[in-house]
């Protein structure tokens, strides 16, 4: 297997639809008002259509290539998977388009059973022989969501049964296997439009324009910069089938979100910030939650970057300086201060009673021991985006007016996200201020926080720094038993907060506005919402 590609962060994303992003929000002509919608459908009855509101993270439609938070949503609706997540749950993958699932008491192999009587959207049955096809594509295309199967073969045991191989035990295989990037194709149609399982995959221009799944809905058009459009699978093999004939999803800001599900002119909002929901009158149903995504502040460890934030006093200094609870207010209701690095609904988190607490007079002690006289540092962090609604500078200001009360003198450099993340991925960046959010619900993801990982390097933090810590890491990895593990990455976040160059922050509040109308509703860390397990009353 080839090195594995750096990983797509949703700011990465972001990144890469900077254009789109500063084209500005679209609001485009939605089905007229009231709370379900309806449009001629070709037999002439009347079907339910869902006008769906979100700030878009999109590029791409093809689940080999689809790794944007907008993607996977709708990822989710039109491709199954082997395994699934029911409602909100996390802690349980359960079969989708396999029957069952194995894994091997050394965690190397995970055996599944595949669903008899499955179908893709043109009637044709699900095989072995598609979930192989449709695995090796996503993991041989170096695309951004190749590294979910890095080390992992592929093979078809029988026609009912495919076996995935790891090199080492992966504990986490079953919890990525529900990603919607991993939604299983139709390959006879993908190769027939130019599918290969390597880099010369030429299929992506096709499924931008149609899908080649088995979920419950079907692709009609895709623009990733104004609108997507789904329609009912009329040949769906699942029990439950989708209550909705067609879903728009529609790329608007959140400000004007809140307006349009308000006046009927949707029936879902999904970025309110939580100021923006505290004003939602009528009958409107609100969901509030924390998000899986944990704001963090990085201090670069490399002295060739920063000889101020590589003393671990002056981190310790800025870890103990944060007013926490001042970032909570600025977060809004439903938000949470992130105890470590792995978000409040996974395992291993740790307990609210361990997060850090704000210590200004331990702050200036720890200044003081640092032997650093009057520090000035920068904090870098990108300008033109929001998450759940909301932007980063007011974020940088609380941070700047804390720090300067133990001592630090903080200068603010906002960026477009653009110029940001080249310094963020590069490891230039002196402080920075940014998010992480889960790849796949395991803690597994969370290892990318150690010395020499994605998020570690980062930071400046290379391999070696802390050989203790990225053994107890290498060990959480592979071990196997969830009360082993809870108990690794509680010590493993531990050993972050005391000594690591990381301050976890908050866990911004997740606000999803729906008309009355709107049924079954379960907030996702993954796919934000199941499209298809939507209903109406």
């Amino acid at each position: 297997m080839a090195t594995r590609p750096r990983r797509r962060t949703a700011w990465q994303a972001k990144a890469a639809l900077l254009p789109v992003l500063l084209t500005g929000a679209l609001s485009l002509a939605a089905c007229s008002g009231g709370s379900t919608p309806t449009t001629s459908s070709q037999s002439g009855g009347a079907s339910k259509t869902l006008v769906m509101d979100a700030s878009f993270t999109l590029k791409t439609a093809d689940p080999g290539r689809n790794y944007e938070p907008t993607g996977l949503l709708i990822g989710k609706a039109l491709y199954d998977t082997l395994l699934t997540f029911e409602g909100s749950d996390v802690t349980k993958p359960v079969p989708s388009l396999a029957e069952s699932y194995e894994q091997s008491a050394d965690g190397k192999t995970l055996t599944l059973k595949l669903k008899q009587g499955a179908t893709f959207s043109d009637g044709s049955p699900v095989t072995a022989d598609d979930v192989v096809f449709s695995l090796d594509r996503v993991r041989d295309l170096k695309g951004n969501p190749s590294f979910l199967l890095d080390g992992v073969e592929v093979a078809k045991t029988d026609e009912t049964t495919v076996t995935l191989t790891s090199k080492t035990a992966n504990p986490a295989l079953p919890f990525i296997l529900p990603n919607p990037a991993l939604g299983i194709v139709n390959s006879k149609v993908v190769k027939e439009h130019g599918g290969t399982a390597d880099t010369s995959d030429k299929a992506e221009q096709y499924l931008n324009g149609a899908s080649a799944g088995s979920g419950p809905y079907e692709l009609e058009s895709f623009n990733a910069q104004s609108r997507v459009v789904l329609k009912a699978n009329a040949k769906y093999w699942g029990a439950k089938k989708p209550v909705y004939t067609k879903v728009v999803l529609r790329n608007v800001e959140s400000a004007t979100q809140k307006l349009n599900v308000q006046r009927g002119d949707s029936q879902v909002a999904l970025d309110l910030s939580g100021d923006q929901i505290k004003g939602v009158a009528g009958d409107m149903q609100t969901t509030k939650t924390a998000s899986a995504n944990v704001v963090f502040m990085l201090a670069n460890q490399d002295p060739g970057v920063s000889k101020v934030t590589n003393n671990p006093k002056v981190v310790e200094a800025i870890r103990k300086g944060v007013d926490y609870q001042g970032l909570l207010e600025l977060a809004g209701e439903g938000s949470v201060q992130a105890p470590g690095v792995i978000p409040t609904m996974l395992l291993g988190a740790l307990p609210a009673d361990q997060a850090v607490k704000r210590d200004v007079e331990g702050a200036k002690a720890a200044l003081a021991a640092s032997g650093v006289s009057n520090p000035s540092v920068k904090l870098e962090y990108p300008s033109d985006i929001t998450l759940q609604g909301l932007s980063f500078q007011p974020f940088a200001e609380r941070i700047q007016a804390n720090l300067k009360e133990v001592g630090i003198t903080v200068e603010l450099a906002p960026a477009p996200v653009a110029t940001a993340l080249d310094n963020y991925r590069n490891g230039k960046e002196e402080l920075g201020l940014w998010y992480w959010g889960p790849d796949y619900p395991d803690p597994t993801d969370y290892l990318a926080f150690l010395p020499g990982k994605t998020v570690g390097l980062r930071a400046g933090w290379k391999a070696g720094a802390d050989k203790e810590l990225e053994a107890a890491g290498d060990k959480a990895a592979t071990t196997i038993g969830d009360d082993a593990r809870k108990q690794m990455y509680v010590d493993i976040q531990n050993t972050l907060n005391a000594s690591g160059p990381f301050v976890p922050l908050v866990q911004p509040s997740q606000n999803i506005v729906t008309a009355a109308s709107v049924t079954g509703l379960a907030f996702h860390p993954v796919w934000t919402v199941d499209v298809a397990a939507l209903g109406a009353k």
